[in-house]
Parts: C-alpha cells; structure tokens; sequence
C-alpha cells in the first residue's frame, strides 16, 4: 500500500523539514540560511531583558505599525501571526460554506480546512500550473492561492488573481515567499480591499523558522473574525521584535538584495539541471524549483544515501512520483548537487 492510501491527512502535512538529517546538504528546505543574520540576532538578543514581563499592547502597536506602513496600509489592518501558517488555522473562523483551493500548493489550508469539516474543492492546474480562474467553481466562498506558488515556483500576475474575486467570496492569497520575488512581484500585499486577505510569513527570507513570524493584511471586520476565541499573548515578545524589525526599512532593503541574490542563483542553477535532462517548470520565480525526472522517488532516496536532502513533491496534489522540489543555492551547493545527480541518473 502507498503512503498515500495508507494515510492521506500525512501526507498533507508533510514538509521539507522531515527530509534533512544532521549534516545533510539541504535542498529541501526553503529557508535561506542557518539563522538570521548578525543585525537581527543583535536585536533580538537585546530584546531578552524583555522576557520577564509579559508582551505589551505598546509592542504588538509598534509592530503592526510597522508592517502597515511598509504596505502603505493602516494599522487596524494588520494582524500579526505566529508564523504565516496561523493564519490558515484561522480560516475556518470566517465559516466558508465551500473552500477552492488552487493546486498544485502548500497543503496546510486543506489540511486545516478538512480537520474542521469545511468542504474543500481542489482545483488542479495542468503543467505549467498557469491559472486559469473557470476551473474555480461559481459556489466557492472562498478561493485560497500561493503567490509564488510552493512548489511549482509560478507567479500568477496581479490580474489573474484578482479575477478570482466574486461576490461574496474570500479571497486568500498566500504570500509566503513574496519578499524573495525580484521586484514588485504581483503582490496584493499593500492593496485595501475588503474580501482579499493576504498571508505574509517572514520565515524565508529571515531564517526564523524556530521563531515563526508572520502576519496578514486585510478588511478589519475580517481580521476581527479571524482572531475571535484568540488565545491572549498569542505572540512573544521576541516574535513581535522581529516583526517589527523585519519590515523596519533597512531589513525591506535588505530583503530586495537578497532577492537580486536569489534570482542570479536561480538563473544559474536552472540550465546547469536542465543539461541533465531534468524538466524544470518555468518561468521560475521562488526561491525553489520543481523539477520532473522519471523515478524521483528513487532519484530522492539515493541523493539520501549521499548525504542531500531534496524534498519529495508528490505530496502535492496534482504532482506525482516524479516530481522533486529542490531550493535555489549558490554556485558550491549547486556543484555539490550536480555532481551526485550526474551519478544517480
């Protein structure tokens, strides 16, 4: 029996993470970096003294405050979340009758949506994973997107998404990996519109997956809904520092080098797969590449034995055993990969 027969609800939940072990070459996992860099630990380490008094009302303002005029949003538009995937645990709160969900995607919002007995429709997109917004059924009430897309790589432009709009409906875009897109990046981020709701997560970009910071963008009355039964001090003080210091102008100007950085690493890595014969998925625009080779269920475990990690994509709906994910890396990684793909295949 297949993993996949055997415990579906796994395999939704499954991420890169569980694909590296101790010592492992990651490509699996999307994170750029062991940690954060020097300016944010600096920050954070003088936020300790902090800890021995609960979060402040002053704290969670001044962090929100600092996301909204990065958007050029207003403050009551903002709420912070503990890591951009809170945001989707929150879903079920607005009570939507019928979820569309647009895949091949990051899966937690099915996951999450299911758990909570919310009827979900996928919508599968064909390679190229280009959208096409008729295949969304009229009756959805909500409509929940990636973009860029985990783990096709995809940016669907501004328009196309916001095609997606009906009346009556939610429209959720996930944008986790906006910060690393080169330039505007079709993001809805700093758009005031009442049924658009907008995950931003500063995981990626920052290094701070053990610390989980994010934060979403929207309607006050919606984001009023999302937090209703919310635990009190959802976020710690060293969370909303972060927040707060992530959106802060040097970090977005950081954010843009590092996304320039991306896409030089991308744009080198892409023919160096592609002269192996592997199909990559483009235009890519994430920091990631999904790429189709027969066997990558066999291809994964052997890179394993040598020591790199690939994440698994058929964990995707839509995607299939012969599909990997693998991150963008700079040049030495890369030839680390490309010498033991040469091997394998």
């Amino acid at each position: 029996m297949s993993d996949s027969a055997a415990d579906p609800d796994a395999l939704l939940r499954h991420h890169g993470d569980v694909e590296v072990d101790s010592g492992f070459v990651d490509f699996a996992v999307n994170v750029r970096g062991d940690g954060p860099p020097a300016w944010l630990r600096e920050r954070l380490s003088a936020a300790l003294s902090s800890l021995g008094s609960y979060p402040s009302v002053a704290a969670d303002r001044a962090a929100r405050e600092q996301v909204a005029a990065h958007h050029g949003r207003s403050t009551d538009e903002v709420l912070l979340l503990s890591g951009g995937a809170e945001g989707f645990s929150m879903l079920p709160r607005l009570r939507p009758q019928l979820v569309a969900t647009i895949h091949p995607s990051f899966t937690e919002p099915d996951w999450v949506l299911e758990q909570a007995r919310v009827p979900v429709h996928r919508v599968i997109l064909p390679s190229p994973f280009e959208l096409d917004p008729t295949l969304v059924p009229d009756a959805a009430d909500m409509v929940i997107i990636g973009n860029p897309t985990n783990p096709t790589s995809v940016l669907h432009p501004r328009q196309a998404v916001l095609s997606l709009r009906e009346s009556g409906r939610t429209l959720v875009v996930d944008e986790a990996f906006a910060d690393a897109v080169l330039g505007a990046g079709e993001s809805l981020a700093s758009q005031s519109l009442d049924d658009v709701l907008v995950l931003r997560s500063l995981t990626k970009t920052w290094a701070l997956a053990g610390l989980r910071c994010g934060y979403a963008l929207g309607h006050p009355d919606v984001l009023a809904r999302l937090q209703y039964g919310r635990a009190h001090w959802p976020l710690g003080s060293l969370q909303l520092e972060a927040i707060r210091a992530c959106t802060e102008p040097f970090a977005v100007e950081q954010a843009r080098a590092e996304s320039e950085r991306i896409d030089r690493e991308r744009t080198a890595m892409i023919p160096r797969l592609e002269a192996l014969g592997l199909d990559i998925t483009g235009p890519a625009r994430a920091p990631f590449l999904l790429m189709r080779v027969d066997g990558a269920d066999l291809v994964r475990e052997r890179l394993r034995t040598m020591g790199i990690a690939v994440r698994r994509a058929d964990t995707f709906p839509g995607l299939d055993r012969h599909h990997l994910r693998v991150a963008v890396r700079d040049s030495k990684q890369v030839d680390i990969l490309v010498d033991a793909l040469n091997t394998v295949l």
